[in-house]
């Protein structure tokens, strides 16, 4: 049977074998780009199961984001807890806890929370990540930084990198300024040479719609520590455009 790498972890065509591999490098090897990987590969779950109670509410008080987020939490905790020796299959073991986890998440929520946008907050999170650089140098230079730091990450959100949760398309249509549509390409190229940790923070927010809460408990990281590597990884991808910024 053909083997294949996948992030470094060797894998069969095979699912089931795959999987089983999968759990076994994690639990009796440590390898903690299995557990990331079973976290991707469980993420529709996830996500099914927030929609599930989305549909449910009755006064759609809670955004799906948030809901996505507390799916996220419980598909984590799931990882940690699994037993595969057990001979049960992960997603009837991980289904009650992701939907537990949503339920005591949306019952934590008060009205206030609630009333805030998942987005508005992750980019409030992200202005508090690239604020948190250090000052120096001219205040108008520093200014101009910041907002194209900001610019990168609004490209970041429309640059169609995978299909959104929604099915919409986002790719560039044919009325987008052709500088705009440029700069998109070159970001959507540049992510890829990111370094490992920095491209894992960008892929997981922008992409998946982790918060750094989230994306810090699958990386075994700290949330301060996922603020600075994406405050890097978007100081160096500005790095990389600024002949972008400089138009």
């Amino acid at each position: 049977m053909k083997l294949k790498r996948d992030q470094g972890v060797e894998i069969v065509s095979d699912p089931d074998r795959v999987e089983a591999s999968l759990w076994r490098r994690l639990r009796f090897e440590g390898n903690e780009r299995c557990r990331e990987t079973l976290f991707t590969r469980y993420m529709p779950l996830a996500r099914a199961l927030a929609a599930k109670y989305l549909k449910a509410q009755q006064t759609r008080s809670i955004e799906r984001g948030d809901l996505d987020q507390f799916a996220f939490e419980g598909l984590l905790q799931s990882l940690d807890r699994f037993n595969p020796l057990k001979g049960v299959p992960f997603s009837a073991f991980a289904r009650p806890r992701i939907s537990g986890n949503i339920t005591d998440g949306m019952a934590r929520m008060s009205d206030m929370t609630a009333q805030l946008g998942h987005m508005r907050r992750s980019r409030r999170e992200r202005l508090v990540s690239l604020q948190a650089a250090e000052i120096s140098g001219d205040a108008l230079d520093q200014l101009a930084d910041l907002a194209f730091d900001l610019a990168i990450g609004i490209m970041l959100d429309d640059t169609g990198i995978v299909e959104s949760a929604d099915g919409a398309d986002n790719r560039v249509n044919v009325y987008e300024g052709l500088a705009w549509r440029q700069a998109q390409a070159a970001l959507t190229e540049e992510i890829s040479s990111l370094p490992e940790n920095e491209g894992a923070v960008i892929q997981h927010h922008y992409q998946n719609g982790l918060n750094f809460a989230t994306i810090a408990e699958l990386l075994r990281l700290t949330r301060g520590r996922i603020s600075q590597l994406h405050r890097s990884a978007i100081e160096r991808l500005r790095r990389r455009l600024r002949h972008f910024q400089e138009r």
